[in-house]
């Protein structure tokens, strides 16, 4: 369970990483090579290598492939509750219906 947790929290560190990324991309750079090498940049590949090595050390102390994958799933949560939030881009019913057949799904497979 304790591996679970910590692949959860893997999860919504890279669904962060992916708002670093989106920040990087509203900037305009006055060279096209900084829109790929800039803070926001390193930072969030950065962080994904983070939940890279969690990922590993959980499967590593016995967290079996599918559950991770299963879990993974849950970034289709963190991701539009992080960009409505940071961003403020909508979420219509249908996604949120859609987000809490997700939730179902996960629940249903660790049952």
């Amino acid at each position: 369970m304790t591996y679970i947790l910590i692949a959860l929290l893997s999860v919504f560190i890279a669904s962060c990483a992916q708002m670093l990324l989106k920040r990087s991309a509203q900037y305009q750079h006055k060279y096209w090579w900084r829109q790929y090498v800039n803070g926001w940049v390193i930072v969030g590949y950065g962080t994904l290598f983070l939940t890279m090595v969690l990922n590993i050390w959980c499967m590593h102390n016995g967290l079996l492939l599918k559950q991770l994958g299963v879990v993974e799933s849950t970034a289709y949560v963190f991701v539009p509750a992080l960009s409505w939030f940071l961003f403020h881009e909508p979420v219509s019913k249908r996604k949120v219906l859609a987000i809490s057949m997700i939730v179902v799904g996960v629940i249903v497979f660790f049952l």
